[in-house]
């Protein structure tokens, strides 16, 4: 059976990852006493949003790692490009509290779409027998 280490980790910390994007939004709406949807709140609206794009970009990521490692192309680089893309997610959501554009969210997107290319590639090249 396969060594799952990079993907276990990659899940584990995108779950926790996950809970803290929601904790941000749950301590909001406690406070502003919001029920449903963002309440005109407009750091809520940009924190929920950040929770979304997570959620919408990390299944994928976390796809395309567990793909390779289960065909044998874990190691060092996967790794790499694994921590990469989940510390770029926690960049963009830093970055989305702000009001204007600033660079942990242009840097969070950057550094999202980056490792994300590489995996596909790689899992494209894998998929070919090329790799």
């Amino acid at each position: 059976m396969a060594q799952l280490h990079v993907s276990l980790a990659a899940i584990g910390l995108a779950v926790l990852i996950n809970m803290w994007l929601a904790s941000r939004c749950i301590r909001l709406r406690l406070s502003d006493a919001v029920l449903h949807g963002d309440g005109g709140n407009p750091l809520l609206m940009r924190r929920m949003r950040a929770q979304a794009n997570f959620v919408e970009y990390t299944p994928l990521a976390l796809l395309l790692v567990l793909g390779l490692e289960l065909s044998g192309h874990g190691g060092w680089p996967l790794a790499l490009a694994a921590a990469v893309f989940l510390l770029a997610r926690i960049s963009h959501a830093l970055g989305m509290d702000s009001e204007v554009a600033n660079p942990l969210r242009q840097a969070g997107m950057a550094l999202t779409f980056l490792p994300l290319l590489g995996l596909a590639i790689a899992a494209l090249l894998a998929a070919f027998g090329l790799i």
